[in-house]
């Protein structure tokens, strides 16, 4: 038996890679979709969560008898518990796997929705909220990861922007959910809203067990022949496939000769290297890196999405519906308008690409707060006349509102902040995006209603407005576009991206925008 050496000192067996029959083209569509509609399942957890707490804290509030701060903290505060799960998520999946990482998360989610559904008061309900939130953290964190290696460049957006997708579509649940248990007693309603979030984690969970494990982390476990079998199910074709598998092998530090079924893993980074890499001598590309995906998901949730879709009941409130019943139906159009977008942006993302959508759906939003602002100012000043005008305007733009954020920023930040790290930094370079995201979401959604009462409901969305603009110059001028790109090659596009236009290569044979860095990266 041969050996060949490496600088890492792995050695490599002989044991060739069998001959994989060439795939068919359909077939690896249909496997990549089904792979990435399984890991994505597990956003229905956030969703469901986010949609669910809209209308059970109108019910949570007069059976606790809780105050409005104690409302903001319970809706706000799972998101801030997001970030035990995420920053551990990282780690876990590159330990144990993004597939078992996800039956993780989903058995997580399960105890905490069993304990918000039978608590007593509100301390118990806030373990419940400790305990779901940490796997939703998880879920977040991983699913986007796992969709995003498995898919080939040709649809990477479309699947990539599951994630999104399913948190759209448990958000919908979440409503659906209110909806239809609000006429049950007070006291057993807002518990089985809850805790009947517990029934579709145990189905997600076994449904993972049947998905393939990503090719790069079998890579990194030095399992080639694993990953090459995956490559071939999830690629166009044969060449393709053996395509992906060398640029994963050049990411990971194994030679293109080695074509050998099992080889010892390469030396993989210690966990507290990565962090060095990241944070504290991070190459300028590296850095450029880290700015965009944090600057991203920063950014998503400072533009005030979770302030519409977790308040909506109380935004329609003040613009004059008044029936817990109406609100909850208007609520629900919401969620129908958020899912149906979604799925259109998904179809899109591939075709146009993530800047033309990002911005034009970052436009939108800037124009939808400022008249929502402006129609609840207006009606704000006139408390003792009905304004009917004013209520048309503020219902139509929270409905354009959320339609603009999920036809671009909302699936777009997620698959942009996914593809664009190196494979040695994936995994936690994408928790630390899922950490902000959840920060800032909880800082919004536990500071609303008191922001609302100190500088107007309207007030509130005229700030989102202008944070939603600094955000459309930010990505117009930091976010190059990663359409059609492999993820190894994103090292090489945010490294040309510095440069001046006047310095770099004319790319736009390969979809390529070239933008000018206007600022130190």
């Amino acid at each position: 038996m041969t050996h060949e050496k490496l600088d890492n000192n792995a050695v490599y067996g002989t044991v060739q890679l069998p001959d994989i029959p060439a795939p068919d083209k359909a077939k690896t569509k249909t496997f990549a979709l089904g792979c990435a509609m399984l890991a994505s399942m597990t956003s229905i957890l956030l969703g469901y969560d986010m949609g669910v707490m809209s209308g059970a804290t109108i019910y949570i509030q007069k059976d606790l008898k809780i105050t409005d701060v104690q409302v903001e903290i319970l809706v706000g505060i799972l998101n801030l518990y997001c970030l035990f799960g995420s920053a551990a998520a990282g780690r876990t999946s590159d330990l144990i796997g993004r597939r078992y990482t996800i039956v993780f998360a989903a058995a997580i989610f399960f105890v905490g929705a069993v304990v918000m559904g039978t608590s007593v008061n509100y301390a118990h309900l806030m373990v419940g909220r400790f305990v779901a939130g940490i796997g939703v953290g998880y879920a977040i964190m991983i699913a986007p990861v796992y969709t995003a290696e498995v898919s080939p460049a040709s649809c990477r957006g479309f699947l990539t922007s599951f994630p999104e997708v399913f948190i759209n579509f448990g958000i919908l649940l979440g409503y659906v959910s209110n909806f239809a248990f609000r006429k049950l007693s007070l006291r057993l309603g807002w518990r089985l809203m809850l805790g009947i979030g517990a029934v579709p984690s145990v189905f997600m969970g076994l449904g993972v067990l049947v998905m393939p494990e990503s090719p790069r982390w079998l890579v990194l476990q030095g399992r080639l022949g694993d990953a090459r079998r995956v490559l071939v199910k999830t690629s166009e074709s044969k060449e393709e496939a053996q395509l992906r598998l060398e640029s994963i092998q050049e990411a990971a530090g194994i030679p293109l000769d080695c074509t050998d079924e099992v080889v010892k893993p390469p030396k993989i980074e210690k966990g507290h290297e990565v962090w060095k890499e990241l944070f504290l001598h991070p190459t300028p590309t590296v850095r450029r890196v880290l700015i965009a995906a944090v600057g991203i998901h920063f950014f998503q949730q400072a533009s005030g999405i979770d302030a519409v879709v977790l308040y909506s009941p109380r935004i329609f409130k003040k613009a004059g519906i008044v029936t817990n019943t109406a609100l909850l139906g208007a609520t629900m159009a919401v969620g129908f308008v958020k899912t149906i977008t979604i799925l259109i942006a998904t179809f899109l993302l591939d075709r146009i690409g993530r800047r033309p959508l990002l911005l034009s759906s970052v436009g939108g939003m800037i124009l939808s707060l400022i008249l929502l602002a402006f129609g609840l100012t207006m009606i704000d000043h006139n408390p003792h006349t009905k304004l009917s005008w004013a209520l048309a305007l503020s219902i139509a733009m929270v409905l354009f509102s959320v339609a603009f954020f999920s036809i671009g920023l909302g699936p777009i930040t997620w698959v942009y902040s996914s593809e664009i790290f190196p494979l040695r930094l994936r995994a936690q370079g994408t928790s630390v995006g899922a950490a902000v995201n959840r920060v800032v979401s909880g800082i919004i959604s536990m500071t609303f209603i008191s922001m609302s009462k100190a500088i107007t409901i309207g007030g509130g969305f005229f700030l989102f407005a202008g944070v939603a603009t600094v955000a459309w110059v930010f990505f117009f001028t930091f976010l190059p576009e990663t359409q059609g790109r492999n993820l190894e090659d994103m090292d090489a596009l945010f490294g040309k991206s510095r440069r001046k236009k006047s310095q770099s290569k004319d790319e736009t044979s390969n979809g390529q925008v070239q933008l000018e860095n206007t600022g130190p990266v």
